[in-house]
């Protein structure tokens, strides 16, 4: 049984009551003034919810240090090399703009860095070290996109996706837009057919036959795409482009367009020939939100199914199969599930 003086006791109860004791101080001194009453290691345990070794532990300390020995006891090992200083120097070369010309932080730079201001030599594994201890990745970057500040953001979005939710009777709904700059490219050993296990290998190496662009325009309501080769990107193009569905899309039926704010779109001519030809009425996309255009979808998916992983011995070749798949995909076009409503999104 653990004796205590008036003094000691008051002291644990204290500990054990105040709001500010440390949650490992407050279990020790617990454990003593249960021992103070009379109760059995086992009891103790079970009681604080620590193992019976915990309790021998805080009890024979205290029982041959007194209140000192419920302190934590110093750590073995070196101590620190390094004072607060040098890591505050690494974190704050680290969060700051990169030396001239280097684009990012590297550990040898920071390393010499904080040589230069603390007057203190780290080696750059050490820098490592501090830095993978609070988790700073100078090295790492991630994309970023500044939105423009457009007070009709979330009314547009709205506007477009009430118009594919809920399309105009007797109205042809389009989303338009180029994909350019594709490229056609050969490689220039065969690829390995997949095995169990072991998926397609494909050659690194390619022979570069230019480029091809197209223009395309999604009904909405059916799936269906019509597209065109086109050679420049321009307000000129793309006016034709809206001529030539002009001349094909029953005359009787108004237009609704989605576009994007890309420059062949905005352009004066562009708005011109959109204003001399009222029954197309324009739904703009905000800036940066050209995934709010449903054209994009098929662009994605031409991406996977033709292009990414495709072989085309000419520009040529790259735009037949480009048609051919275009051709394919009418024949058994469906409409896409569109289920965003316009509303803004909640975060976690």
């Amino acid at each position: 049984m653990v004796e205590l003086d008036a003094g000691v006791r008051q002291r644990l109860i204290h500990t054990v009551t105040a709001v500010k004791s440390q949650v490992r101080q407050v279990l020790r001194a617990r454990i003593v003034l249960a021992a103070a009453a009379g109760e059995s290691n086992g009891a103790i345990a079970r009681e604080l919810g620590v193992s019976v070794n915990t309790v021998r532990k805080w009890r024979g300390r205290f029982a041959v240090l007194g209140l000192d020995g419920l302190a934590d006891a110093a750590r073995p090992g070196r101590p620190r090399r390094y004072g607060p200083e040098v890591r505050v120097a690494i974190v704050a070369a680290a969060t700051s703009a990169s030396p001239h010309p280097e684009s990012t932080w590297s550990h040898r730079a920071i390393a010499a860095q904080v040589a230069g201001t603390v007057f203190a030599a780290v080696s750059p594994s050490q820098v490592g070290r501090i830095l993978a201890d609070l988790d700073l990745k100078p090295h790492r970057v991630r994309g970023w996109l500044t939105r423009r500040d457009t007070p009709d953001f979330w009314d547009r979005v709205a506007d477009v996706c009430g118009l594919y939710l809920d399309p105009p009777d007797g109205a042809v709904v389009l989303s338009i837009d180029e994909k350019t700059a594709i490229a056609a490219r050969s490689r220039r050993h065969p690829g390995q057919a997949p095995a169990p296990g072991v998926p397609v290998r494909q050659e690194f190496e390619y022979r570069w036959h230019g480029t091809a662009s197209i223009v395309a325009a999604l009904d909405i309501t059916s799936g269906q795409v019509l597209t065109e080769t086109i050679t420049r990107n321009d307000a000129a193009t793309f006016t034709a482009f809206l001529a030539w569905l002009d001349t094909v899309i029953d005359p009787g039926k108004e237009i609704h367009v989605v576009l994007d704010n890309g420059s062949s779109h905005t352009a004066r001519h562009t708005k011109a020939w959109l204003a001399a030809h009222p029954r197309w009425h324009v739904h703009w996309t905000p800036p940066h939100a050209s995934w709010l255009n449903q054209v994009e979808l098929f662009f994605s998916a031409l991406t996977r199914r033709v292009l990414r992983h495709g072989d085309f011995h000419s520009r040529d070749d790259l735009i037949d199969k480009m048609d051919t798949y275009v051709i394919q995909h009418n024949e058994t076009a469906k409409p896409y599930r569109w289920t965003y409503d316009g509303a803004p999104l909640k975060t976690s």
